[in-house]
């Protein structure tokens, strides 16, 4: 099998993992060095960063050979499928030789189990060395940290990596009992938390030490499959609160399942991946990550699962009436995220206005406020917009009205795994 070969069969293999964005490090240009990355990039394969860029990292695995079983998996062992696997320097010479020509500007390496999970992380190790040290690669590089492998790999592939991740997949124990019988919570949680202990160890040393190496400078993420099992959005996002609470994760992916392949226990090949459902879990993620609340605040028992026509903050806002109108000259800066429509830059853009100015509705919207929300929730000088009705009773269908006009029906069948991110 030739290179391009295998190039053709793992970066299709590669595509399901949406857990690949490269923000949160900076690495300037340095002197004999080819290569750089800036804290403004924020994008995975074909996306944009912060600043409008579009970034392309090559996104591939290792092998598409899997010694475990995971029922959900288009790469599993019972599988019927093309196999292929990169030698470390085939892997190497592909990376470097597409940022030479500009097709790329990082690496997004994942792989299959191959044989065991220390011997493909060695492999792993051996392609990142090869780049870093011989070819004097500095940019950008995102490697998966197998479930199970030993901390002293994972210290080493942290030591050449910008980002690790450990994909958690499934969000329940049962489900990874039922679908991937050979990973365990354990072995999952074990290098997740290896990871935030050595990235606390080396801020600390980095302190101490200026040329002390440094370990995954932009943190650790994990991804979480929606839709395969009958996990409830509520046990979710309470898993994803645990896992920014407890491992200090910089991002939590969501990757709405794409039926590949046929088993009793997964949904049928002819069902539509739940995109919408995918989309409304990274918007409570950024009220997570962002507004300030907490997931128990957002679903309950009685309502476990978000409502698909309507956005989770304007969600929450309407179980929660009694908090609202808010007087948009005296509201501090929490009580103002929690409106549906101001965002953390227009909270802080009304903070400053309004000490200088009397606000109103009109200037609401020059400072970024969607108004055709906010109105709902605000009183400027204890008045709402003239000519506005409404009752308890009619604003969530109101508001989905307003919901389905930004978000129509059709655009959402065709958004993309990376379309929904934050």
């Amino acid at each position: 099998m030739d290179l391009l070969e295998k190039l053709t069969i793992l970066t299709d293999a590669a595509k399901y993992d949406a857990a690949c964005t490269s923000s949160g490090v900076h690495r300037g240009f340095q002197p004999g060095k080819i290569g750089n990355t800036t804290s403004s990039i924020a994008g995975c394969c074909h996306s944009f960063s912060g600043d409008g860029r579009c970034i392309t990292l090559l996104k591939v695995l290792l092998s598409n050979c899997c010694a475990y079983d995971c029922k959900y998996c288009v790469n599993r062992r019972s599988n019927d499928t093309r196999r292929a696997t990169f030698t470390p320097r085939e892997l190497a010479d592909l990376t470097i030789g597409f940022y030479r020509r500009n097709y790329i500007e990082g690496l997004f390496l994942s792989s299959g189990v191959l044989g065991n999970p220390d011997y493909t992380t060695e492999q792993m190790i051996c392609a990142l060395r090869i780049l870093r040290e011989e070819y004097r690669f500095n940019g950008y590089i995102h490697a998966k940290a197998i479930p199970g492998t030993s901390p002293e790999l994972v210290q080493q592939l942290g030591l050449l990596a910008d980002r690790l991740s450990v994909n958690i997949e499934l969000p329940s124990q049962e489900g990874l009992q039922t679908l991937a019988p050979d990973k365990t919570k354990q072995a999952i949680l074990r290098p997740m938390g290896f990871i935030r202990d050595q990235s606390a160890q080396n801020k600390e040393e980095l302190v101490k030490y200026r040329h002390t190496p440094v370990f995954a400078p932009a943190g650790q993420s994990t991804q979480l499959i929606v839709g395969a099992t009958k996990d409830t959005d509520r046990h979710i996002l309470h898993l994803t609160q645990s896992l920014y609470d407890r491992y200090h994760l910089k991002r939590v992916f969501y990757s709405a399942y794409v039926p590949v392949v046929e088993h009793s226990l997964l949904p049928a090949l002819d069902t539509a991946p739940p995109l919408l459902r995918e989309h409304r879990l990274y918007q409570a993620d950024w009220l997570l990550r962002f507004y300030g609340f907490r997931a128990e605040e957002l679903l309950s028992e009685e309502q476990p699962d978000f409502n698909p026509l309507l956005d989770p903050k304007c969600n929450w806002a309407i179980g929660h009436l009694e908090q609202f109108p808010v007087e948009v000259m005296r509201a501090d800066y929490e009580m103002l995220l929690r409106v549906p429509g101001i965002g953390p830059i227009s909270a802080k853009r009304i903070l400053s206005a309004r000490r200088t100015s009397h606000l109103r509705f009109e200037d609401l919207k020059k400072l970024g406020v969607v108004v055709k929300r906010a109105q709902y929730f605000l009183t400027c000088y204890g008045q709402m917009p003239r000519g506005l009705r409404f009752s308890a009773d009619t604003l969530q269908r109101q508001l989905e009205d307003i919901e389905q006009k930004r978000l129509p029906a059709q655009e959402l069948q065709q958004l993309s795994l990376f379309d929904c991110v934050g």
